[in-house]
């Protein structure tokens, strides 16, 4: 990619690149990492176009990133720990609340996370997620009805 596209997409998405990665991760390193890995891979691929939907394009490709980066089991230690020393810093039912919310997008399959935070999170319509996605309004209903019956069934067990 020439030099001077990546340039000027990074001034131009960069922000709202980092804002997406710091809402999901809420760490700022992590948050700043994910913008820069982002970024890099865009250099080696030459087959990236801009077009109308590359503002969406970077929403979702910082959504995927930062959810797979929540996966990571070395990640999961990690924010376990940071869970144990901020507890006495921070309210218990949100550092909990949060570090629940992040073990279970971690233990989804990567499309139902995906919706989860586009459903709940960003409280999107599934007409605005099935364009993120490229797929139908009615793909998404079954997204979310599948993802409200696995959520059930890990609380249940």
């Amino acid at each position: 990619m020439d030099r001077d596209v990546l340039e000027r997409l990074y001034r131009d998405h960069g922000p709202a690149v980092l804002r997406r990665a710091r809402q999901i991760l809420q760490n700022d390193d992590e948050a700043r990492d994910a913008l820069q890995e982002i970024f890099l891979s865009l250099v080696n691929h030459a087959s990236f176009e801009e077009r109308g939907g590359t503002t969406a394009w970077f929403y979702a490709r910082t959504t995927r990133f930062c959810l797979n980066r929540l996966r990571d089991d070395k990640n999961r230690a990690r924010l376990r720990q940071v869970k144990n020393e901020t507890a006495d810093t921070t309210a218990p039912a949100r550092g909990e609340a949060v570090v629940l919310a992040r073990d279970v997008l971690a233990r989804l399959p990567p499309q139902l996370a995906e919706v989860a935070v586009y459903y709940y999170c960003d409280e999107m319509t599934h007409d605005e997620i099935a364009a993120l996605l490229g797929c139908s309004r009615r793909h998404v209903g079954h997204l979310v009805e599948r993802l409200l019956a696995d959520t059930r069934t890990a609380e249940c067990g």
